[in-house]
């Protein structure tokens, strides 16, 4: 052992007649300085898996590389001091750990012999299934679950609702009970939500796309445009608090228009999830209450959103007759509205459909266009007239709200509207269950 040890140390102090490089050391060439290219890092694996802790060095020279944990070295040069034959060189001085076990958990110091430069190192955490305490936990876990008195927790089917801080409490009846707080890690590829698929937006103004990335360990996250990488611009940012990584549009040009995607992703996998900015108006949202204050009229109200004025309103609507086990619906009557635009870009619009038969159920579909083309079909809206013998509320009318112009009647489809009207069929036919007529 005393022979071992003093020949380390002459490996140390001698200067080699080469580099490591293999390019020859001259006394009269000027002194290069070795550094570190790769970073210290902390590392986390599970039980039984393999680790390579990086040691990559520029200009090494005839400096010797050593490995250390503690005060053991474990690799002097390319030469093994340590006789534990999970450890090995690769790929140069990258220090591997074959079949990693609870006792590798600690500190791995990288050191070039030349007395100046600063070790690098690495922190090695390994986690474990399961944890081992004895213990009376009374406290409900994450996943719902209380555990009783007893020496460990098991738990099975382990996601990351699952991470996070976990209490052993220890109390043998004499003074006070000692508490330890452990940390449960749980490693999973990335998970990605979307606060929004589908955002609005105008020219000139601000659009904000959203997504909530999970994954340990912590994912990095890319947006896209179609397929190209987005960069910050003047205009452009990326902006990540937690979880939340925001991509914000300054400035909006019709070129921003189109499909966005996050891409997340880490050592164990990749997610991506899709938006779309649009200068589109939004999909009509109805204000309306179900039920009509008349027997023969109903008054349909509703919200469209678009920055750019909005240029045609279609509304489509028909009754529905009802029995015990079906309900067959009657014929499409479609109504082509002119919008009056103000100053907002939130459309309030309202249309009093006339000649209806009363105490009857009769759903409806609005669509709306703008110079960027037309929306997404609402989703249908039943309302329902009152019926003989029933009581007929007055409400008072909103002094603000006016009918729309009418454009077309609603018994006709004129030619320029037969392509709005083929997309509201489709829609139905995807979405509904009833069939037209």
């Amino acid at each position: 052992m005393l022979c071992l040890f003093v020949s380390i140390l002459l490996i140390i102090g001698v200067q080699r007649p080469t580099s490591v490089h293999g390019v020859p050391a001259r006394g009269g060439d000027k002194k290069l300085v070795p550094k570190f290219i790769s970073h210290g890092q902390t590392f986390r694996a599970v039980i039984g898996d393999t680790l390579v802790l990086p040691c990559e060095v520029q200009d090494l020279g005839a400096f010797v590389i050593l490995w250390r944990r503690g005060s053991a070295v474990l690799t002097a040069d390319k030469i093994m001091v340590t006789r534990d034959e999970r450890y090995r060189l690769v790929d140069g001085f990258n220090l591997e750990i074959g079949n990693v076990m609870p006792q590798d958990a600690g500190d791995y110091v990288c050191q070039i012999g030349d007395g100046d430069t600063r070790d690098q190192i690495h922190t090695v955490e390994i986690l474990e299934s399961q944890m081992t305490c004895q213990m009376s936990e009374d406290e409900p876990l994450p996943s719902g679950e209380k555990a009783s008195e007893g020496f460990q927790i098991t738990l099975e089917k382990v996601d990351r609702h699952q991470a996070g801080v976990y209490q052993c409490t220890a109390s043998n009846g004499v003074g006070e009970p000692v508490t330890v707080d452990m940390q449960l890690d749980v490693l999973y590829a990335p998970e990605v939500e979307v606060e929004r698929s589908w955002v609005h937006s105008g020219e000139g103004y601000e659009a904000q796309l959203v997504c909530i990335v999970h994954g340990e360990p912590q994912p990095s996250t890319v947006w896209y445009q179609d397929s190209f990488t987005l960069e910050p611009t003047e205009r452009r940012t990326m902006d990540s608090r937690g979880n939340k990584h925001t991509l914000t549009i300054r400035n909006v040009q019709s070129s921003d228009f189109g499909n966005y995607s996050c891409v997340a992703e880490n050592s164990l996998g990749k997610s991506r999830k899709y938006m779309e900015l649009s200068g589109r108006p939004s999909p009509a949202q109805f204000r309306s209450p179900p039920y009509s204050t008349s027997k023969n009229s109903y008054n349909l109200t509703w919200l469209v959103e678009s920055y750019p004025p909005l240029e045609e309103v279609r509304l489509l609507y028909r009754k529905l007759m009802l029995n015990d086990s079906y309900q067959t619906p009657g014929k499409w009557h479609d109504v082509v509205l002119q919008p009056s635009n103000g100053e907002t870009f939130s459309h309030l619009m309202s249309y009093t459909i006339r000649n209806l038969e009363s105490a009857s159920v009769f759903e409806a579909i609005v669509q709306a266009k703008n110079r960027y083309g037309w929306n997404e079909v609402s989703d249908l809206y039943q309302f329902y007239t009152r019926g003989p013998g029933e009581h007929v509320y007055d409400f008072p009318a909103d002094p603000n709200m006016k009918d729309m112009e009418l454009i077309a009647p609603s018994s006709g489809q004129s030619s320029s509207g037969h392509l709005a009207i083929s997309s509201f069929i489709l829609v139905l036919f995807s979405t509904s269950a009833f069939q037209l007529t």
